[in-house]
C-alpha cells in the first residue's frame, strides 16, 4: 500500500463528479488507501468496487495529520467544506493537508488557507487543466501553490493524477490566478472559433474543412483542435464541462481582474455570451456551445 511521507492512513477524496471520479480512480490505482465522499452516493460505487471506502459524511473523509483532496463545483461548496458543518480545517488539525483541486477565486484560496493555518492544518491549491478524458488518462496539467513542505508531501498524489505539475510558489491564490486566466483564454477562444466558423459558413465554405486546416497549422493546439472540431460538427452533448460552470469561471476572471484593477473587456463580452446561452436553455450543454451565439447572430440555425 502506497504511503505519503509523514502522513499515514487513507487519503480522503471529496467530490466525485465528471472530473473527481477519474482523478480519484487514478489515486486508488496508484496504490493509496482511499476514503471517498460524494453527495450522490451512487457515484462512489465504482470506486468502492475497486477498494475505496465510502463514508456518509464529508467530514469523515478527513482526519488529523491526514491528506484530503477536494474537487467540488464552486467557491460556496468549498467554503462550506472548510468552514461549515464538515469543518475540514479543524478536522485535519494538527498537521493535515487539504489539497484543493477545484477552480475557485484566488481570494477564496487565500481566505481558506488562513482558516486552515488558524486551525493548525495546511491548505495547498492545485487546480487542474484538462477534461474528463484527460483526467482518466492521467494527462492533467496541475498548477500548485502553497507551503513548500506540504506541496512536497502531496507530490505523489499529483503524479498519480497528472502528467505535469507547474508550481507558482507559496501564495495560496497564485495557482488559482493561473487557472482562472487559462479558463478565460479558453472561453475567449470558443467565442473566436464560433465567430470565425459562422463567417466561413456564410461565405459558402465548409466549416469542418476550414477548422481542420486551421487547427493543424496556425492553431495546432489542444484548445483549437478539440473545441474547434466540436463547434464545427455542432457536438455539444454530453457535456465535458457544463455551460453554467463556464459562466462561473469567466466571472471569476472578471472578479479577480477588478480586484487587481486589470480591465478585461473581452471577458465581459464572453460573460454576456454565456448569460445568453443560459437564457436559451443551454445550461446542460458543453461550454463550447457558447459559440452558437455567433452562428445565430449570422442568421444560421442552431442544431436541434
Amino acid at each position: 500500500m502506497a504511503q505519503l511521507k509523514d502522513h499515514e492512513g487513507a487519503v480522503g477524496f471529496i467530490g466525485l463528479g465528471n472530473m473527481g471520479a477519474p482523478m480519484a480512480a487514478n489515486v486508488l490505482a496508484a496504490g493509496f488507501e482511499m476514503v471517498v465522499f460524494n453527495r450522490t452516493t451512487s457515484k462512489a460505487e465504482p470506486l468502492v468496487a475497486k477498494g475505496a471506502r465510502r463514508v456518509e459524511r464529508a467530514g469523515d473523509a478527513a482526519r488529523p495529520n491526514g491528506v484530503t483532496i477536494t474537487m467540488v463545483a464552486d467557491d460556496a461548496a468549498l467554503e462550506e467544506l472548510v468552514l461549515g458543518e464538515p469543518a475540514l480545517a479543524r478536522r485535519m488539525a494538527p498537521g493535515g493537508i487539504h489539497l484543493s483541486m477545484s477552480t475557485v477565486a484566488p481570494a477564496t484560496s487565500r481566505r481558506l488557507a488562513r482558516a486552515h493555518a488558524d486551525a493548525g492544518s495546511v491548505y495547498v491549491a492545485a487546480p487542474v487543466f484538462g477534461r474528463p478524458d484527460a483526467a482518466a488518462a492521467k494527462r492533467l496539467s496541475i498548477c500548485t501553490s502553497g507551503p513548500e513542505r506540504a506541496k512536497a508531501a502531496v507530490r505523489p498524489l499529483l503524479d498519480a493524477m497528472g502528467q505535469r505539475v507547474f508550481d507558482f510558489a507559496e501564495d495560496p491564490g497564485a495557482a488559482n490566478v493561473v487557472k482562472v486566466s487559462g479558463n478565460f483564454l479558453i472561453a475567449a477562444a470558443l467565442e473566436a472559433i464560433g465567430e470565425a466558423l459562422a463567417m466561413v459558413e456564410k461565405s459558402g465554405v465548409d466549416r469542418v474543412a476550414a477548422i481542420e486546416m486551421l487547427s493543424s497549422t496556425l492553431f495546432a493546439c489542444p484548445v483549437y483542435q478539440g473545441y474547434g472540431a466540436a463547434i464545427a460538427h455542432q457536438r455539444f452533448t454530453p457535456a465535458g464541462f457544463r455551460m453554467a460552470l463556464g459562466l462561473k469561471d469567466v466571472e471569476l476572471a472578471l472578479r479577480n481582474g477588478a480586484e487587481v484593477k486589470a480591465p478585461m473587456p473581452t471577458a465581459s463580452l464572453v460573460r454576456d455570451r454565456f448569460l445568453s446561452a443560459l437564457a436559451k436553455g443551454r445550461g446542460e450543454m458543453d461550454w463550447s456551445a457558447v459559440a452558437l451565439g455567433a452562428f445565430e447572430d449570422a442568421g444560421l440555425k442552431p442544431p436541434g
